[in-house]
This record gives structure tokens, C-alpha cells and sequence, in this order.
């Protein structure tokens, strides 16, 4: 027996409402997104979520199951776009300084609180642990002019005081705690760049002078 296929008048409907549900579920993760940005997860509420998409509570609870179906959701949404463009030509120590202190003026504050939330939100780590790997390659990538000629064992030592140099913590020192210029911070990690960098710099002479 052959099944009729659906009037087009009734896929019209279907599709229309299923992206009507997507939309919604896009508003949803926006406004939470925007809650996370400002405030600790603890604060953020569903009545208040609910209220920035325009809709009820039942929606956000129906589409997601609460706040921690809404924290995975929005790890799932993000992850991707964690990917933030901070590509600089390899050894370009002060485009790659400039780029980081941008984004860190951008999201610094959040990956603050969410590093301080993420022993109790298991759904955080997958979002901080995708951010760690990408600022370590990235970083990797930008010094290579240095890293890559170094011996194995010292080129780790030095990728370990890079990443170090330029993480958001020391944003945070500097920006928050000494309340310190955008461009005072950039310029503090550009300090300890140049320090690393110059540490490094004596044992590539000597391979140069040894070859």
C-alpha cells in the first residue's frame, strides 16, 4: 500500500514549525549567554532567562530541563565560535599581544568566573579544556620562530612560560587587581614575553655557534 505523501501545505507547515522552535531555542541560549557574561551561574535564573527570549518559563524547561540542561546547551552552542580568531603572523610578538588583550577585554571577566565555577559545573571543563588546548596551539603557532628550534625537553619548559605569560590570569592581576591600562596589561605580558623569549635566545645562539 503506497502512503500518500504530505500536501505541501502541510510540510509548509511543519517546516515553518520547526524553525519557529529553533528560533526560539536561539533566543533562549542567547539571552542565558548574555546572563553568563555578567553574572556567577548561581544567580542566573530561569524567570530572568525566560524573560530576555520573550517567553515563559515552561518553554525554557520544556526545550532544555533547567539551568544545567541550559549550561550544556549553551557549552554545545559555543564551543564552536571558541575558535576566536587570534591568528597573527607567526613571531609577531606585539600583533599577538595586541590580539589577546582585545579578547581578554571582550571575555577576560567571564573565563574568570566560569574557571571559578568549573570544580561544581562539570558541563564548564568541556568549554575551559577546549579554551586551555586552543591557547597552548595558538601559542605554540605564534612563537614558533623560537619554539622550533629548541631542543625537545626545553622547547616544552618554554611553551609552558608562554602560555603562563599570556594567560588570562595575568590579564586579571593586571587589570583587575592593579587596576592597571588595557594597554599596561598588554604591555606587562609583553614584559614577560620578552623575558622568556630572551631566555630562550642564548641557547639558540649556541646551536648556531656549535653548527
Amino acid at each position: 500500500m503506497k502512503i500518500a505523501p504530505s500536501p505541501p501545505s502541510r510540510l509548509y507547515r511543519q517546516t515553518g514549525r520547526a524553525q519557529a522552535a529553533e528560533e526560539t531555542a536561539r533566543q533562549i541560549l542567547d539571552a542565558f549567554s548574555d546572563c553568563m557574561r555578567s553574572r556567577w551561574f548561581d544567580e542566573v535564573t530561569l524567570e530572568e532567562v525566560a524573560d530576555r527570549a520573550g517567553v515563559n518559563v515552561r518553554t525554557v524547561i520544556r526545550r532544555f530541563g533547567g539551568r544545567e540542561g541550559l549550561l550544556e546547551a549553551f557549552v554545545d552552542a559555543f564551543i564552536p565560535s571558541v575558535a576566536i580568531d587570534r591568528g597573527t603572523p607567526p613571531g609577531d610578538v606585539a600583533a599577538a599581544i595586541d590580539r589577546l588583550a582585545d579578547i581578554y577585554e571582550v571575555w577576560g571577566d567571564s573565563v574568570i568566573r566560569n574557571l571559578a565555577q568549573e570544580p561544581r559545573h562539570p558541563a564548564l571543563k568541556r568549554l575551559l579544556d577546549l579554551g586551555r588546548e586552543r591557547h597552548r596551539s595558538i601559542t605554540a603557532a605564534t612563537y614558533a620562530p623560537w619554539l622550533d628550534r629548541l631542543a625537545p625537553a626545553e622547547r616544552m619548559r618554554t611553551l609552558d612560560a608562554l602560555v603562563a605569560a599570556t594567560d588570562v590570569y595575568i590579564w586579571k592581576l593586571a587589570r583587575r587587581d592593579m587596576q592597571r591600562s588595557r594597554n599596561e596589561a598588554a604591555g606587562i605580558m609583553r614584559m614577560l614575553v620578552d623575558a622568556v623569549l630572551e631566555r630562550a635566545s642564548p641557547r639558540l645562539s649556541g646551536e648556531n655557534s656549535s653548527s
